[in-house]
């Protein structure tokens, strides 16, 4: 489900796994483990460190000339092979773990042990995750769940790009939920696999078949979303908030946009186009009309021929204008995916100028869940744009 929500392999989520692990791998001197902390280097002054933990806000630490520095890359767990560093190799912004010296004078915060992840190996990690990610990802709108067999069915695309796609998981995948009222990868939770419900939004990661039907997942993550559809009644700029009478409950909900949200508006004659075209297929569909075959040309090739028949309709929202908090005004229809809720939701995807897509809501809410997993609104898939 940022991107738009780029929820991706984000810096923070990733060295902290591996900055964890070296918390295992670090003997312990004496019976009790002196006190380490966590986190994120901002400033070098002397041969101070002063360093933004993830737990407790700033701290700042002397490092003497005996104070162990190692440097660890991405992935690395034995700390015995990890190189040794001096003092001046740190930098802003690398990611450290400072196990403090528990026979420092009385007061004084002195490291005994530093072990560093830098800031470029993290960077270049993350980009080799979301490349793996893009290659190698799929995303959709949960069909069924067979807990006991560990199959999760698919459902991906609409109209000629439609699709089944069938996820198997064993016991080495990696399952995550993400939070309530989060869009965040990095507050993703470990779960089950009886925790995916039908009409969840999910994106999984693994070795695929050749016509990508068929996943064995080495990651999963998924979330249940809502849809929203209908009017703006208010805008507030200082909180980045605006209310809309969702169509579909009668009631209003108060929209939070977060820089993370990803918003395109439809030019009037690109959501008429698309419109039809969502008319047409669920009107095929009503009358038993035949569909392409997710492994047709259509499927195979969605960017081909995006005029005719054999377009994929969410290649339209990939070329739709950006557009930011401001653009919005009071009376403008809107379709979004948003965290649940049921009076204060927080956008992951939202489209505006859709008035003519409000005539198919059916279609034109698949197409939005849709787009959200795999174009760069959901989770993982967010950096791969």
């Amino acid at each position: 489900m940022k991107s738009k929500t780029k929820i991706s392999v984000s810096t923070t989520a990733l060295s902290i796994a591996l900055l964890l692990t070296v918390l295992v791998i670090v003997p312990a001197a004496g019976a009790q483990a002196p006190s380490r902390f966590l986190g994120t280097i901002t400033s070098i002054a002397g041969n101070t460190l002063t360093v933004k933990t993830d737990a407790d806000g700033a701290r700042q630490v002397d490092v003497p000339a005996t104070a162990v520095i190692k440097r660890i890359a991405p992935g690395q767990k034995d700390l015995n092979t990890a190189d040794t560093i001096q003092f001046s190799d740190l930098a802003t912004g690398d990611r450290v773990l400072v196990k403090l010296d528990p026979d420092a004078p009385a007061g004084a915060s002195q490291a005994l042990q530093i072990v560093a992840i830098k800031q470029a190996d993290v960077a270049q990690r993350q980009q080799k995750d979301s490349e793996d990610w893009q290659l190698r990802g799929v995303g959709g709108l949960v069909k069924s769940v067979d807990n006991t067999a560990g199959v999760i069915v698919l459902t991906s695309g609409v109209g000629a790009a439609a699709k089944t796609i069938t996820i198997h998981t064993s016991k080495a995948t990696i399952l995550k939920r993400y939070a309530p009222a989060s869009v965040s990868y990095d507050a993703a939770q470990p779960a089950t696999i009886d925790a995916i419900h039908a009409g969840d939004q999910l994106r999984a990661r693994g070795a695929k078949s050749a016509d990508g039907t068929e996943v064995d997942a080495e990651e999963v993550i998924s979330g249940t979303f809502r849809n929203i559809s209908g009017e703006i009644a208010s805008t507030d700029t200082a909180s980045s908030t605006f209310v809309v009478k969702d169509l579909a409950t009668k009631k209003q909900v108060t929209i939070h946009i977060t820089p993370d949200a990803q918003m395109r508006r439809l030019p009037d004659m690109m959501a008429r186009l698309l419109a039809a075209r969502l008319n047409g297929a669920a009107n095929g569909a009503r009358s038993g009309s035949a569909q392409p075959a997710a492994g047709g040309a259509g499927a195979a090739n969605p960017g081909a021929g995006s005029r005719g028949q054999g377009g994929d309709p969410q290649q339209f929202l990939n070329r739709a204008p950006a557009i930011q908090f401001a653009d919005l005004k009071k009376g403008d229809a809107v379709m979004l995916v948003s965290t649940d809720g049921a009076t204060e939701v927080t956008a992951i995807t939202l489209l505006a100028g859709v008035e003519p897509l409000l005539e198919a809501p059916a279609a034109s809410q698949s197409l939005l869940n849709n787009w959200s997993m795999s174009s760069g609104a959901g989770a993982a898939d967010a950096a791969a744009q």
